[in-house]
Order: C-alpha cells, then sequence, then structure tokens
C-alpha cells in the first residue's frame, strides 16, 4: 500500500492481505488495529497510519483488544493453539474430550471445533481416532499379541476396535500384523494407452490402480505394500474387470463403475471423496478442495492426499491443479496427468 487514499480502503474493506503492511490508528479512541480489524469504522479525518506495531505504540496509541495487532497475525496464533492441542491428543493414552480441550485453549467448544477443523481438516475427535489408528499400525508390528496392540494404541475395548477394524486396516488385525498373509489379492499386468498398467482386486474391491513405464516395477510396488498376502493372476471374471479399469483410463471422462477397496485416514477420505465430485473435463485447485471439505487451511494436507492415492482414475487426482490452472505433481507422472486432462476435454 503506497498511498494513504490506498491504505483507506484497505481500513474500509477490512482487507486481511494487508494485515502486516501497516497498521492504522484513531486519534478519537487511542487505539491501533490491523487494516483487517472488524471495529468499527472510525471517520478519516480520525485515522493515522504507521509502518510497525511499534511506531504506532511510540506515537501513544495502544494496541486494539479486540484484532491483538501486538501479537502474531490470527492464523498463525491459531496454528501454534492448533498445534499444542495436537501434542496433548498425541500424549494422551485417552483423547481428551472436546470440552477439556476447549478449557485447555480458552475457547468455546463450538470455536475450538471450527478452528481446529479449518487447521487440519478433521474435527478432534477425527484427529484423535487418526492417530489411535497410527499407533495401531505401529503396535500390531511390535506387540506381543493382536489384544495387547489394541490395548496399547489406546482403545478402551476390543468391541469398539472390532467395529472399526475393516474400514482401518482392509483385513483381519492378525493378517494386518502378519504382513497380509493369507490375504488374496488378484492382479494383471498390462498396456494401455499411458503404458503399464497394474490393477489389482481384493475381496472388497479394486484396491490399486497404478500406471507406469516398468510392469514390473508396478509388481514390485504392489508387493511391498502387501508383502505377505497371496498375490494371484487375475482369472477371466478379473480380466473383465481388468478391461473396464484400462477402458476408464483410456477415456477417463466415462467413470468407472466398479467396487473400490479405498484405504486410508479419514482426511485422506474425505479429499478422495471430494476428487470424485469434480465432474470430468472440469479441475479444481488443492486451495478449492481443502475449502470444499471446509478446511480451507490444511491445502498442504490435501496435496498430501492427493499423492496417497493408489487408484489411479477411479480416484481422480489428475484433476487437482495449481492455483493458476498449471498441473503439477502427480504420482504417475507429469506428462500422463496432462494426457488424461487432454483425453476429458476432447470426450
Amino acid at each position: 500500500m503506497k498511498t494513504d487514499k490506498q491504505r483507506l480502503a484497505a481500513v474500509r474493506a477490512r482487507d486481511a492481505a494487508a494485515d502486516g503492511q501497516f497498521f492504522y490508528s484513531v486519534r478519537t479512541t487511542g487505539v491501533y488495529c490491523r487494516p483487517s480489524c472488524g471495529a468499527r469504522a472510525a471517520r478519516p479525518e480520525n485515522i493515522g497510519f504507521h509502518a510497525s506495531a511499534a511506531e504506532a505504540e511510540a506515537a501513544g496509541f495502544r494496541p486494539c483488544k479486540r484484532c491483538k495487532p501486538d501479537q502474531p497475525p490470527l492464523p498463525e496464533r491459531q496454528q501454534r493453539l492448533v498445534d499444542r492441542l495436537c501434542r496433548l491428543i498425541d500424549a494422551a493414552e485417552q483423547a481428551p474430550s472436546l470440552a477439556e480441550l476447549a478449557t485447555e485453549a480458552g475457547l468455546s467448544p463450538h470455536h475450538l471445533q471450527r478452528v481446529f477443523k479449518a487447521r487440519t481438516g478433521l474435527s478432534p475427535r477425527d484427529y484423535a481416532a487418526a492417530r489411535r489408528a497410527e499407533r495401531l499400525r505401529a503396535q500390531l508390528a511390535e506387540a506381543g499379541t493382536v489384544t495387547e496392540a489394541i490395548y496399547g494404541a489406546g482403545y478402551q475395548a476390543n468391541s469398539r476396535f472390532y467395529a472399526e477394524s475393516d474400514a482401518l486396516l482392509g483385513m483381519t488385525p492378525r493378517q494386518y500384523r502378519a504382513g497380509g498373509v493369507d490375504a488374496e489379492i488378484r492382479f494383471a499386468l498390462g498396456r494401455c494407452a499411458l503404458g503399464a498398467i497394474l490393477v489389482a482386486r481384493s475381496a472388497r474391491g479394486i484396491c490399486a490402480i497404478s500406471l507406469g513405464d516398468d510392469a514390473e516395477a508396478l509388481l514390485r510396488e504392489l508387493q511391498d505394500r502387501f508383502p505377505k498376502a497371496r498375490l494371484i493372476g487375475g482369472d477371466a471374471d478379473f480380466e473383465r474387470e481388468v478391461a473396464l479399469v484400462v477402458g476408464a483410463v483410456q477415456a477417463p471422462g466415462h467413470g468407472l463403475a466398479l467396487p473400490l477397496d479405498i484405504r486410508g485416514t479419514a482426511f485422506q477420505q474425505r479429499v478422495w471423496q471430494a476428487l470424485r465430485e469434480i465432474p470430468a473435463g472440469a479441475t479444481a485447485s488443492y486451495a478449492e478442495i481443502a475449502a470444499r471439505i471446509g478446511a480451507p487451511a490444511a491445502v498442504r494436507a490435501v496435496a498430501g492426499a492427493c499423492a496417497a492415492n493408489t487408484l489411479a482414475v477411479a480416484i481422480p487426482c489428475h484433476r487437482v491443479v495449481r492455483q493458476d490452472g498449471a498441473p503439477s505433481g502427480y504420482r504417475w507422472g507429469l506428462a500422463r496427468k496432462q494426457r488424461l486432462l487432454e483425453l476429458e476435454a476432447q470426450a
């Protein structure tokens, strides 16, 4: 903001983008504020401008109690608060209640829920559940028994865990602990317009659609995901499903009407569902997806969820682009992402 006229316009618009560029003071109240302050607008002749908070205080003005211009910006303060609460949840043997977290934060439960979700993409309860799931996976690899792993991860009863285990692990806890032993996964390797393709199916549905240059590398990646599962070459029925997947890759605008085995955290699943709602031929930015799932500050986490997707085209992360509309970041290569977008545009 180079002129007082521009600064005054920013103050009238409560422009948050101007925060940090300057501060303004009000002669009649003796306070100074950020441009975005929601306080009642002052008359222009009573407003002064300052390059810094220190300059405003040196001129005899005190910080506004509403916008707190002497403290870090609100998004930064909120992020610090949420980080502190996340550490509290991580360290607790039993997840704190929303009321307990709100008391710790000095906010109402409703306000805390909104702030926490905006910064992480999850409610405190869902965040605690996701962290508990991470601990469970680690415990299953280390604990002496499955029961010890369940309680070590923070579950208070076996029944509660087993009610969630299928969606959480995609198999029984004993199979997961053993690297997928006894689980059967059918797979097929082939070629499509985008190069090599691997399609795999568990008992629940299609669990992998991978693209690449090297078919053997795609198979090794599947083996790494399910190191002790029985990988079985597809039969005639499965080959028909594979043909449908290949058709969807080569004509991505048509969609894929097959059951999917989608495994991920609560946040990842919300992102993936939002991706599936992007119409063929359309795109959305990472920021737009973050806003759609009610977590406008979680843009990086959205990008991470896109990168974690293992179902090419079925979960169309190729439709997520940068803010300027340019393609960026794709698990199976930027050239393939661009080609998929071109195929949809031609349909």
